[in-house]
């Protein structure tokens, strides 16, 4: 292949949906315009988008939960010298379009509105629900929650209080801000909030790639902040 064919290839990019809203509203349409590279980006929860680098799916780049990329570095999976961190975002809950909001304010009152929900919407594979099914077994409410709980396999759990099938959505900020119908109450009690940080790392592959770099750095830049501010993440 000549090196004009090479560089005519769209980079893979593998991300985690936490960030997928600042990546659609912009972002990589911004780096393709400056750089002329296209993206092809691939959107999954971190543990689907692990099972897929397990199976020999290849990319070029990896947007994924901070604390995977050390074992895929151990593996050889990604270039460890390329790790660099974007952001981090909290968990929220929001409720069907014009609900009454239930009080937040604390451990009890999250208690109180987890109980008195109908149905409670969450993640099976994302990190927000990995940690809300433990948070749930340390309130000591998991069994009373899940008997009546919409738990998804993965994607964004507000679409189920829009289409009636919960009263409340758990989920990263970043996420449920995908369902615009949801209204996004407020994030988790602060004695109880979970913060994920999410890195970029490139495959060893790429990581020689100038194009690949230039993604990388596009992606933890001034204009990726920027975009992950509108879209409840803070760049780090």
């Amino acid at each position: 292949m000549s090196a004009g064919a090479a560089d005519s290839r769209p980079l893979t990019l593998f991300s985690a949906l936490a960030v997928r809203k600042a990546l659609d509203d912009g972002l990589l349409d911004a780096f393709t315009a400056t750089s002329g590279t296209p993206v092809t980006a691939v959107f999954d929860p971190t543990v689907p988008l692990l099972r897929r680098i397990d199976a020999g799916e290849a990319f070029d780049a990896l947007v994924a939960v901070t604390g995977s990329l050390g074992p895929l570095a151990e593996r050889g999976l990604i270039d460890p010298a390329t790790r660099t961190p974007l952001a981090r975002t909290g968990i929220g809950v929001a409720v069907p379009p014009g609900a009454p909001h239930p009080d937040l304010g604390s451990r009890a009152a999250l208690v109180a509105a987890l109980r008195a929900a109908r149905s409670v919407a969450y993640s099976r594979t994302g990190a927000s629900g990995i940690y809300f099914a433990r948070l749930l077994e340390e309130l000591g409410i998991a069994q009373e929650v899940n008997s009546r709980a919409t738990v998804i396999d993965k994607g964004f759990v507000a679409e189920a209080v829009v289409d009636g099938r919960a009263d409340l959505a758990i989920q990263q900020l970043s996420e449920l801000l995908f369902v615009p119908e949801a209204e996004i109450v407020a994030p988790l009690p602060q004695e109880v909030q979970h913060t994920t940080e999410f890195a970029v790392a490139l495959s060893p592959g790429a990581s020689a790639d100038p194009r690949a770099r230039s993604l990388l750095a596009h992606l933890s830049g001034p204009t990726a902040a920027a975009c992950y501010a509108r879209t409840r993440l803070e760049a780090l």
